[in-house]
Parts: structure tokens; sequence; C-alpha cells
């Protein structure tokens, strides 16, 4: 069969099989076009990663610059950090405290106002000194009188003194009139027994004797009872010099107290929260104002982590968080022997309950080298400390 298609030929052919081949020669033509240009792309090769450098050599080389740059900043930061240790829990604190009058009265004058520096010594508020100058004049006359009473005291000592002298001379001459009539006797009893003398007379002598006794007797007596007499003065100067003592400390108090109606700065400051003003009435202890020293420092609480080669004596950098652009310097001070919670009013009890560990912060104080003169500085305001420990 197929020898006799071939010896028909191609006029032999099925009408539908002509069709088919018609309808196939365009689209072999066209994969033949696509074929070709698909070739000729493969024949240009892609431009290399090399040649694209060299294309744009000016920015590969900014960008390696900057990298190195980078990279050799950020070492170099990183060393330099690594010598420090920081927080941000830290804040300047001070002793500040309430200034309070030690005696009441009415306010008569309050010469200060809010925020003001003072000096050591300068007047912050007055009360009324009226009754306290009375009380120091009643103490005065108090001590004028307590002194007169010593003063009477000690003249009567002084003439108890001159009666014992007299006692003494009256005794001495008793003594000696006693010896006479002893003597006297004794000669008027001898020539009695001899015959020579009368008994009247030896009557007589006897009677004179003890007369002189009697007399002896008496000016000891008076002795004895003006010795006494001087102890008893002496004991009411003692008496008198203790009341004199007493009017001496009430006076000491009253001149106290009138010094107390003038409530000056005990060191230099500032005055805050001021409440006093005049006319009002303010009792003993009663607050005026809030005063702050110029003594104030830096408490950083840094972690028990941070603390490993924190010594005092260390410099430190820091700024304060409201003036940013202001670095000061100061040094370690001390590291508190505790952490912060430990006393505190109460206290963390790790005996008790579930235990989880937390890091504790650790107060260290850190003195400033020199305070800007410019700007307010207070307690409570937050800084950023830098403790180069290495």
């Amino acid at each position: 069969m197929d020898a006799h298609a071939k010896e028909r030929g191609p006029s032999a052919e099925r009408p539908e099989q002509l069709e088919r081949r018609s309808d196939q020669a365009p689209a072999r033509e066209q994969n033949r076009k696509t074929g070709a240009g698909a070739h000729d792309a493969g024949d240009k090769a892609p431009p290399s990663l090399r040649d694209r450098l060299r294309e744009h050599w000016m920015a590969v080389s900014v960008a390696a610059i900057l990298f190195l740059t980078a990279l050799i900043g950020g070492t170099a930061y990183w060393l330099e950090v690594r010598n420090y240790e920081s927080t941000d829990d830290a804040f300047i604190a001070a002793r500040s405290f309430s200034v309070a009058p030690k005696v009441g009265g009415y306010v008569t004058a309050v010469p200060v106002t809010d925020n003001q520096h003072v000096n050591a010594g300068d007047l912050l508020a007055r009360i009324d000194d009226r009754d306290y100058k009375n009380a120091l004049d009643q103490s005065q006359a108090q001590v004028a009188v307590a002194q007169a009473n010593i003063d009477n005291i000690q003249a009567q000592i002084d003439s108890q003194r001159e009666q014992i002298n007299q006692a003494k001379a009256q005794l001495d001459q008793a003594q000696a009139q006693l010896q006479f009539a002893q003597q006297e006797e004794n000669r008027a009893l001898d020539l009695v027994k001899k015959g020579a003398g009368t008994v009247q007379r030896e009557q007589q002598t006897r009677s004179d004797l003890q007369s002189q006794q009697a007399n002896t007797a008496r000016a000891k007596a008076g002795l004895i009872a003006a010795e006494l007499g001087i102890k008893t003065l002496q004991a009411q100067l003692e008496s008198a010099r203790a009341n004199l003592q007493q009017a001496q400390a009430q006076l000491d108090q009253a001149k106290l107290n009138l010094q107390y109606t003038e409530v000056k700065a005990a060191q230099s400051g500032r005055v805050v929260r001021l409440t006093g003003a005049v006319g009002t009435f303010a009792t003993a202890g009663q607050s005026l104002m809030m005063f702050v020293p110029d003594d104030v420092w830096i408490v950083a609480n840094y972690k028990e982590t941070q603390l490993r080669d924190m010594r005092p004596g260390q410099p430190v950098e820091f700024t304060i968080d409201a003036y940013p652009n202001r670095k000061l310097t100061g040094h370690v001070d001390s590291v508190q022997p505790g952490s912060g919670t430990a006393f505190s009013l109460l206290p963390a009890e790790n005996a008790t309950g579930n235990y989880v560990k937390v890091v504790q912060r650790v107060p260290v104080k850190i003195v400033v080298d020199q305070w800007p003169s410019d700007v307010a500085i207070g307690p409570g305001m937050s800084v950023v400390p830098w403790t180069k420990v290495r």
C-alpha cells in the first residue's frame, strides 16, 4: 500500500493532510526564529561582579571606608566603655531638714522668700520677744536677790567670827583669873595649916576660886556657841549660793529663750517650702520652712554585680538630666555596707514563702568636685554617673 501511495505522488495525498501541513508551516517558522534569537542572546555573557565594582569604584570605596571607620570606632568605644560602670538609678541627695522655732509666739518678721539662698547666721524668722524680755528681767532680779542674800549671810559670818575671837579672849581672861584664884587658894590654905593665916582668908580665896571656875565655864560655853553659830551661817551661805546658781540658771535660760526668738540659719543653703508668715502663731517645734544645705552629693544605686571593682576614690563622670549638655566630675566617697532593702522600713524576709533571686541594688555615695553655680541643683534630681573602675 505504501508503494502504491509513492507511485501516486503528492497529488495523491488526501485533502485533509494538505490542510494540516499548511497550518503547521507558520508554527515551524516561528519556532525557527525564536530558537535563532535565543542562540544569539546566549552568545553575549552577563557582566561579572568585578566589572560592576570597577564601574562603581567610588561608591564602593566610600562604603568600605565607612565600614572600617565604624568597626574601628565601635571597637575603641567598647574597649573604653568596658572600664566604666553606669546606672540610671541615681539622684542628688542632701540632708534637708525642717526649720522650726524653739519657743512659741507670734511671728513678727520673715525676711526670706521661697528658694532664696542664705548664709550661715542669716535671720530666717523672728518671734515676738516681749514676753521673753520680761522673763529675762525677772531672772535678773532673782539673781540680784540671791546675791544680796549671800552678801548678807557673809556679813553675818564675818560678825560671828569676831564674836568667836571675843569669846576666845574672854575664855583666856577667865582661865588666867582662874589660875590666879587657884594660887591664892593654895597659899591661904597653906597659911592656915601653919597657923599664920586666918580661916576667913582661906574661905574668901576659896570663894574667889569657885567664882573664877564658873566664869571660865561660861567663857567656854560662849566660845562653843559662837563656833556653832558660824557653822549655821555657813550652812545658810551654801543654801544661798545654791539659790544663786538656780537663779543664774534661770537667767541663762531666759537669755537663751530671748535668743531663740530669732530663728537663724545654722549653715548656708536654700529656703524651700516656706509656710511661715507674719502674724501667725507658731508653737515650739512647728515647721516654718524647709532648708536644703549647700552640701549635696549623689547617691547611685548600682547593681550588686557592678561592685566587684568599685572602690572609694575612683573618678566619676556624670550628667544631670535637667542639664544634659553639662558633664561634671566627682569621685566615689563610700559604698554602703548592705543593700537598700536591708535598711528599709520593711526589709525583705527571704526565709518565708517562695524565693525568687533578684539582683539587689547598693547605694554608692559620690562626692562632686565642683557644682555649677549658675543653675539650680537640689535633692531628688536624676543623674547618670559613669564610674571608672578599671
